[in-house]
C-alpha cells in the first residue's frame, strides 16, 4: 500500500468520477463511454471512477455496470486505474457487485456507506470488512454522509485501515479535522471528493481527487496538482481559484453534479445523453450559465 502524499498514489492522483453516457432513448451508450474515457485519459486523468453517484449507479443495472467496466477497459487498457462503484444499502448485493467488478476488469472497488438504514458504527465497520474480504480488489471507502445519512467516523476509519485491502478514502465528509486525524494515524490514501477541497486536502497529504468537474475540464484541474508538485503553491492556489466559478455552478447550484456535467458535456458535443429519472435534465438557462463559466476557464 502506498501512503497518501507519496510520489506514487495507489490509484493515481487525478481521478474523474465519470458520467455514464446514455443514448437519447435512455440505453447505455458504450461507444460514448469509450470516447469520453479516451478523452479524459488524453486530457490528464490517471484514474476513472465508474458507476459512482455521478455515474448514476442507483439507476443502472448490475449488467450495465459490468458492461461499462469492460468497455472502458478495452479503450484505456492498463494506462489508468479503473475504480468501480459497488456500494449499495445491502451488504450481500454490494459483495455481488464487487465480485462482478473484479471479473469485469476493475482495479479497485468504491464502497459507499450503506444508505437509508443508517447502521451504527460497528455495523458500518462490519459491512466494509465483509466487502473487503469477499474479493481480491483493493477497497476505497466512500464517506459522504450528506447523501447516505451516516458517516464513517474517524475512529472507524482508523480501525478499517488495518485491513490489508482497504487502501483509500474518497472524502466528502466536510470534516477537515477528522480527515487530518485519519491521515496522521493511517496509511490510507485520501482523495478529495468535493472539488472545492482538491488543493486543500492535497496540501495536507492527500493522494489527489475524485472529481465530477473533471468530466469537462480534466486538464485544468490536473494543473492544480501539477503546480503544487512543482513547488509552486501560489500558482496552484491561483489555478484552483480560477476553477472555482465553474466548480460552484456544477456542484453547488442546487442541481446534482450528474445533471450539470451531462448538460455541459452535451452542450460541448461530447458523449453524455440524458439522465435517468428521477433526475431531470438541466434547463437551457442553467446550461448557458455552465457553458459561459466553462469558456471563461478554458480561455484564461
Amino acid at each position: 500500500m502506498t501512503n497518501a502524499g507519496s510520489s506514487n498514489p495507489p490509484l493515481g492522483r487525478a481521478l474523474c468520477a465519470m458520467i455514464t453516457p446514455f443514448t437519447e432513448a435512455g440505453a447505455l451508450d458504450l461507444d460514448g463511454a469509450q470516447r469520453l474515457a479516451g478523452r479524459l485519459v488524453a486530457e490528464g486523468c490517471d484514474g476513472l471512477v465508474l458507476s459512482g453517484t455521478t455515474g448514476e449507479s442507483p439507476t443502472t443495472t448490475d449488467a450495465e455496470k459490468s458492461a461499462l467496466i469492460r468497455a472502458v477497459r478495452e479503450t484505456v487498457g492498463d494506462r489508468v486505474s479503473l475504480v468501480a462503484g459497488v456500494g449499495t444499502s445491502d451488504t450481500r448485493h454490494t459483495v455481488e457487485l464487487a465480485l462482478a467488478a473484479e471479473k469485469a476488469g476493475a482495479d479497485a472497488a468504491l464502497v459507499v456507506t450503506p444508505y437509508y438504514s443508517r447502521p451504527p458504527q460497528d455495523a458500518v465497520e462490519a459491512h466494509f470488512r465483509e466487502v473487503a474480504d469477499a474479493s481480491g480488489l483493493p477497497v476505497v471507502l466512500y464517506d459522504i454522509p450528506g447523501r447516505t445519512g451516516t458517516r464513517i467516523e474517524p475512529d472507524t476509519m482508523i480501525r478499517l485501515a488495518e485491513h490489508p485491502r482497504i487502501v483509500a478514502v474518497k472524502d466528502c465528509s466536510y470534516d477537515f479535522l477528522g480527515t487530518q486525524k485519519v491521515l496522521s494515524r493511517t496509511d490510507l490514501a485520501y482523495y478529495a471528493g468535493c472539488d472545492e477541497h482538491n488543493l486543500a486536502l492535497y496540501a495536507v497529504g492527500a493522494a489527489g481527487y475524485v472529481s465530477t468537474v473533471a468530466n469537462v475540464v480534466p486538464r485544468q484541474l490536473r494543473s492544480v496538482l501539477d503546480a503544487f508538485e512543482a513547488g509552486l503553491p501560489a500558482e496552484a492556489a491561483r489555478l484552483q481559484q480560477r476553477a472555482t466559478p465553474l466548480i460552484e455552478l456544477m456542484m453547488a447550484s442546487g442541481l446534482p453534479g450528474t445533471v450539470t456535467a451531462k448538460g455541459l458535456l452535451g452542450a460541448l458535443g461530447l458523449p453524455a445523453g440524458p439522465v435517468r429519472a428521477p433526475l431531470r435534465p438541466a434547463d437551457r438557462e442553467a446550461v448557458d450559465g455552465l457553458l459561459a463559466a466553462y469558456e471563461r476557464l478554458v480561455a484564461a
